[in-house]
Formats: structure tokens, C-alpha cells, sequence
């Protein structure tokens, strides 16, 4: 490497004298390659990722790799906003659904670590005497969460009077110290938990499904003929158990008769008649208990002029809506049964709000579905294409939100979202909503990624150039064993005990606690071990849960107590 160096160096001379702006962007795609090989690099199954990126900016800034500070500036706080923007847009649509319910219990005990792991990074930098930006690159590379560190570098430069470039910088250095354990100190946690609670993660899945009834929730078809003479003249909708918002009734045979027509909420049941229901299995199951018997028949099977169609939400009118507000049964004579939204597949309840690209299944006949699939869009050319005029008023409006001062008692300067929290809450905000005006928010999950995955090789790319040519001498000093040790603190203690407190008392299965666990660190890697270790993937509906608040948390947590110790 040594001897590469300065041939490096001065094949950017030459080309600097050339092409003044070839230079940097040969700089970025170099410490980009070097990343993405030392990101590659498998080490008893984990590999670091994208966060190879910091390791070859810092190597190569240690060699003597350069880039202009203001255009360094930009590509950070650039990248940075893509990253936050993209991650909020697809945690929107969940945000608010996973702090509800069981979700609230599991939030709370992210929260607690999010908190105790902040409060120990502070302390602990407070009693040795560091400077700020050590105590808040130790918390975000504890935690291996790159926003916060982001939000951390700019709080910092906020309160600095050298516009905040050393502390910056340290932030960096502690950060790339305490973040390799980080990821491993997440799965030895783990590990610990299932040995003082002798675990037996098998049993520990078999439980769950049971209690969940073998996916007792899973959505289900089945057929049941009219038995309950009280229901003869009743319409669906006053039939308790099959007049639910939570069961479909989408067609029905007549008795004595062979086709089957469309059915809907008013339509008037007959003692003999076979309907067609569409629900968790536990709902069907009441369904049978009120109304009659199961049978074996699949009115979809049956001689009628009704079929089935799947029809993409694209059209810009509809999204928003709820099934029931779109009038599609009373305009056109469709029944939606079922709605797929990404991997899920729910009943289709009149109260639920259509979001774009959700796969509606329409039950009718060909002209009805035909004039409803008008209605709904059905583009697929729509859904593949990025609304990039909806995410460029929407990072607009996240940096005016950033930039924003709010007032809060205690702090000697205002609190403000900055880069990192402002569009995070306004993507968050826009990915529930689905739409602004006529402006329709989409970004197809590929692009989306790429967009997240260029957004976070600019920032780290840049953060490690501006870093890089101190850490050596520092990361192998004492003072950087002392950081590595509050690092491996702040990553295993809140972990053990909220784990234990949520194992012992809270009663939490061992999946859900390591999604937990996993999700409150934002780590995807600790979420990958979880699944493979319980054999399932249990643990990533508790990541999925706690993820979004969690980020946003995370960002918050480190400006507040940089402006608040500043």
C-alpha cells in the first residue's frame, strides 16, 4: 500500500492539472470500490456492508487522499438526505400501525435502550473528561446507526466555534472504533440471554404457533350454507359474524339453483343458500357457528358469469380513499375479497384506505370489473416509475422543517431536526399519506434502495476522507482502547438488561425479544443471526416494528444531548 500511494497520488496531480473535477469524483469511486471489497469480506457469516465504505475512507485519507472541504461538505450532508429520505418513505406507510397494540409494549423497551445506551455514552464520556464529539460518535458507532451520527456531526458544528470540523472529526474516529463490536456485541447479547435463561429457541417457535393457531390469521376462503332460520330475510351485513367489517362475502349461490351471482353487504340471505367467505381462520370459525355449516364447494368453480381479477391501486383519485368510499359495488357490481400490500394479504375492509400499488382482488362480471379497473388504475408502467417531483418537494420540505428552531427548556440553543431529522419526519409523514395534491408519492423498493445505498456511500465516503488522517494514531493509542471499552458498554448493557427485564417479567418470547434487540439497534445483521438462530422469521416482524420509531429516535436523542451538554 505504501508504495501504490504516491502513485496514486500523483496520477491525481495529473489529472487535477487536466480535469480539475475528474479528480474528486475519482476519489469518491476509489474509496467506493475499496468499500464495497472490504464491505464484501465475510467473517463467520457477517460481513460489515455498506459500512466498509468509512473503513476505506479513513484508509485512504490516512494515505493522504483529499477532497475539497466544501465539496466534501456537500456530498455528506447530500448523501445523508437521501438516505433519511428514502429510509422514511418506506417505514411510512407501518409508522404509526407499530406503535399500537402489542407494538406499544415493544416500542417501549426500544425506547429504554435507545435511552440507556445514550445516557451511558454521555456519562461515561462526561466522568473522563472527552469532548462531546467522542461521547457521540461512541453512541452512534455502539449502536451501528450512521443517522445519528449525521445528526450528531451537525448538532455538534451547531455549538462549536470552529464550525464544528474537530469535533466532527472525532465524532468520525469514535464512531469507526467502537462500530466493529458494535455489530458483534448485538449478537453476543444475544447469545448470553438464551444461556442465563437456559432457551431452547426451537421450543420457544413452537409455542408461538401455537398460541397463533398455525396462522390463525392468515387470510382464508370458505363456503357455508344458510342453516340459522333466523337469518332468513337478513341481509349480510346484519349477520353477526358474517356481517363483520372484517369478513368479505363476494359471492353467493341461491338454493336450488347452480350459478353463483356477486354478493355484498345488503344482499338478503335464504335459508339453503352457499356463500363464499373470505377471513382469518378464526373469524370463519364464528362465521360457522352463527350461520351453518361448512361445505365442500368453491362457488369460484361454480357455472356463473361472475369471475375474478387482480387490478393495481395507480390512479392518483382513489389513493387515500377507503374501499367502502369508492363506491366500486354500488357503481359497478365488483366485490373486493382480498387486498395484497407488499408481502401481506389482508381482508378487504370498507374502512381500509387504499395506498398505491396495493393488488385489489375484484370479484364481478367482466364489464363491471372492467369499469372498476378504470377507476383504479391499473398501470404497471405507474408503479415502476419514481414520482421524483413528489421526493424533491418532500426533501424541500425536510429541510425547511430542519432548519426550523424549536425552543425547548433546558437547552442553551434552539433544537433543530437538522439534515438528518427533518426529512426523515417529513417522509415518514408523506410515505402514510400517499399523496400531495395531485402529486402521488412512490418509489418503486428497488429504486428506493439504490437511491438509500448511493445516499450513505456519499456520506460515509466523505465523513471517513475527512477523518482518516488522524485515526491511525489515534484508534491504536490508549485513548482508543478507553473508547472501545465504553463503546462494548453502551452496545452490551442496555441489551442484557432491558433483555433480562423483558425476559423475566414482561414474559417476551425469545424471537420477538432478539427482534427487539436487533431493531433497536437498527442492525440488520443481528436481525439476520436472530433468524437464522430461532429459525424462523418471528424476529423480523419485531425488528419491523420497532425500526421506525427507533430511527427516528435514535436521530433525535444524539442533537438533543449535543446541544443539551454543549
Amino acid at each position: 500500500m505504501a508504495a501504490i500511494v504516491p502513485l496514486v497520488t500523483d496520477l491525481l496531480t495529473r489529472i487535477r492539472e487536466i480535469s480539475p473535477h475528474a479528480e474528486p469524483i475519482l476519489v469518491i469511486s476509489l474509496t467506493a470500490i475499496l468499500g464495497l471489497l472490504i464491505g464484501s469480506i465475510k467473517i463467520r457469516g457477517m460481513k460489515l456492508g455498506v459500512a466498509g465504505m468509512l473503513f476505506s475512507g479513513l484508509l485512504l485519507g490516512h494515505c493522504g487522499l483529499r477532497l475539497d472541504a466544501h465539496l466534501m461538505a456537500f456530498l455528506k450532508e447530500f448523501g445523508l438526505v437521501l438516505f433519511v429520505f428514502t429510509v422514511g418513505l418506506q417505514l411510512g406507510p407501518g409508522f404509526f400501525n407499530s406503535i399500537k397494540n402489542d407494538g406499544l409494549k415493544l416500542n417501549s423497551l426500544a425506547v429504554m435502550i435507545v435511552l440507556l445506551g445514550a445516557g451511558i455514552a454521555f456519562t461515561g464520556g462526561h466522568l473522563l473528561n472527552w469532548d462531546l464529539g467522542v461521547a457521540a460518535g461512541a453512541l452512534s458507532g455502539a449502536t451501528t446507526n450512521t443517522p445519528s451520527l449525521g445528526a450528531a456531526q451537525q448538532a455538534l458544528a451547531a455549538t462549536s466555534s470552529d464550525d464544528g470540523v474537530a469535533p466532527a472529526n472525532l465524532a468520525a474516529m469514535a464512531y469507526a472504533v467502537t462500530y466493529p463490536f458494535g455489530v458483534l456485541g448485538i449478537i453476543l447479547s444475544m447469545i448470553f440471554l438464551r444461556l442465563i435463561f437456559r432457551i431452547d429457541p426451537a421450543r420457544e417457535v413452537r409455542a408461538i404457533q401455537q398460541r397463533m393457531g398455525e396462522g390463525a390469521h392468515d387470510v382464508q376462503r370458505a363456503c357455508f350454507i344458510i342453516e340459522n332460520p333466523n337469518l332468513a330475510g337478513e341481509p349480510i351485513k346484519n349477520v353477526p359474524g358474517l356481517g363483520d367489517e372484517d369478513v368479505v362475502v363476494s359471492r353467493i349461490r341461491r338454493h336450488a339453483k347452480t350459478q353463483a351471482e356477486i354478493a355484498n353487504r345488503d344482499t338478503v340471505l335464504q335459508i339453503g343458500d352457499v356463500v363464499l367467505a373470505v377471513g382469518s381462520s378464526e373469524q370463519l370459525h364464528r362465521v360457522e357457528l352463527g350461520v351453518g355449516r361448512r361445505v365442500n364447494e368453491d362457488l369460484r368453480k361454480s357455472p356463473s358469469a361472475l369471475t375474478s381479477k387482480r387490478v393495481l391501486v395507480t390512479h392518483r383519485d382513489v389513493i387515500g380513499k377507503t374501499i367502502q368510499s369508492t363506491r366500486i359495488n354500488q357503481r359497478f357490481g365488483v366485490t373486493v375479497s382480498r387486498v395484497s400490500r407488499q408481502d401481506m394479504i389482508l381482508t378487504a375492509m370498507p374502512n381500509m384506505r387504499l395506498q398505491f400499488g396495493d393488488m385489489l382482488n375484484l370479484v364481478g362480471d367482466e364489464a363491471g370489473i372492467e369499469q372498476a379497473e378504470r377507476v383504479l388504475g391499473n398501470s404497471v408502467r405507474q408503479l415502476n416509475e419514481t414520482s421524483f417531483a413528489s421526493i424533491f418537494v418532500g426533501i424541500t420540505l425536510g429541510i425547511f422543517l430542519g432548519l426550523y428552531p424549536w425552543t425547548l427548556p433546558g437547552l442553551p440553543t434552539p433544537l433543530r431536526l437538522g439534515l438528518a431529522g427533518g426529512p426523515l419526519v417529513i417522509a415518514i409523514l408523506m410515505g402514510r399519506m400517499g399523496k400531495i395534491g395531485p402529486l402521488v408519492i412512490h418509489m418503486p423498493i428497488n429504486a428506493n434502495t439504490a437511491f438509500r445505498e448511493l445516499g450513505i456511500i456519499f456520506f460515509l465516503a466523505s465523513v471517513g476522507l475527512g477523518a482518516g488522517e488522524k485515526f491511525v494514531e489515534t484508534a491504536f493509542s490508549s485513548l482508543g482502547l478507553q473508547w472501545m471499552a465504553l463503546g462494548a458498554a453502551v452496545t452490551t448493557l442496555p441489551l442484557i438488561l432491558v433483555g433480562a427485564i423483558a425476559r423475566k417479567w414482561l414474559r417476551l418470547d425469545y424471537p420477538s425479544l432478539l427482534g427487539v434487540l436487533a431493531g433497536s439497534m437498527t442492525d440488520p445483521p443481528a436481525l439476520a443471526f436472530a433468524n437464522k438462530l430461532t429459525q424462523s422469521d418471528y424476529p423480523s416482524l419485531a425488528y419491523a416494528n420497532v425500526y421506525p420509531l427507533t430511527m427516528l429516535l435514535r436521530i433525535l436523542v444524539a442533537q438533543v444531548a449535543v446541544l443539551w451538554l454543549s
